[in-house]
């Protein structure tokens, strides 16, 4: 794990963090009062904000496992957020023990909580960097110490470009990320849109961004662009309940969850 220089006052508690407010809507302890007003808000804004989040972690596992049985060994998760159980590593080393995974996010809290990260099978092996997507060379480096860039990579970037705003130009950061990985590697997205109901995500997207967090959704046609130049693995952009759909997840009316997904190979 890289040294971030972290301390008890690095965690700002006087203003809400996504990865908190996500931690509130599963139901997890690792959040604060700030955290509890905003995501409040966005309930009362959005009541099935609580299942999407679930709905999206179900995405990443089986996502993940799609991966791990088709050969793949080694996975970059970026925007990782506070471990919860499952986690990517344990997901994808049931299947290949030996998988190796890097996990990278830039909240001090999710390293306060990067231990449970590290809990690797002892074939396999996870480390965590302390780096913000809007750096992706800086993850890149820290990475090509621990995965070998010669061999296929999947990249996950699971409910994190909805929080990186056009003016930081996310189909960069993507593209760069993208361009250092070999050919077959893969790379798995998730993503809120705010096509179904275009008022009521005007109203998140303002909570997350008087919060301080650049938040911002986007339309199928702008989800689909990140994908540019890839193979879509079946059934290609989908919804997330619409997504290889498992019959034991049951989150209510998950047809109606407005999160895009998509997972493609680098050809």
């Amino acid at each position: 794990m890289t040294d971030s220089g972290f301390g008890a006052g690095a965690i700002d508690t006087g203003k809400p963090q996504s990865a908190r407010m996500y931690d509130y809507f599963l139901g997890g302890k690792d959040n604060y009062p700030v955290d509890w007003e905003a995501a409040e808000q966005v309930i009362s804004f959005f009541p099935a904000v609580r299942q999407m989040a679930r709905v999206n972690r179900d995405f990443m596992h089986r996502a993940s496992r799609l991966l791990a049985e088709r050969g793949i060994r080694q996975f970059l998760d970026i925007g990782t957020g506070i471990p919860t159980r499952p986690n990517l590593h344990q997901v994808v080393q049931a299947i290949n023990p030996g998988a190796r995974v890097v996990y990278a996010d830039n909240d001090p809290i999710v390293l306060r909580h990067a231990e449970a990260l590290l809990h690797s099978t002892p074939e396999g092996s996870t480390t965590y960097i302390q780096a913000d997507v809007r750096e992706p060379q800086k993850i890149l480096a820290a990475a090509k110490e621990q995965l070998d860039f010669e061999q296929p990579i999947a990249l996950s970037l699971v409910a994190l470009l909805h929080l990186v705003a056009d003016e930081d130009d996310p189909r960069r950061i993507v593209g760069e990320l993208l361009d250092s990985l070999p050919p077959g590697s893969y790379v798995a997205l998730s993503h809120a849109t705010g096509d179904f109901d275009p008022e009521t995500w005007e109203r998140v997207v303002d909570v997350y961004r008087k919060g301080g967090t650049a938040a911002q959704v986007r339309s199928r046609a702008e989800f689909t662009s990140f994908f540019e130049g890839l193979e879509l693995v079946a059934p290609g952009i989908a919804l997330a309940a619409h997504w290889h759909p498992e019959p034991e997840e049951q989150h209510g009316q998950t047809d109606e969850i407005p999160l895009y997904v998509g997972v493609a190979r680098k050809p």
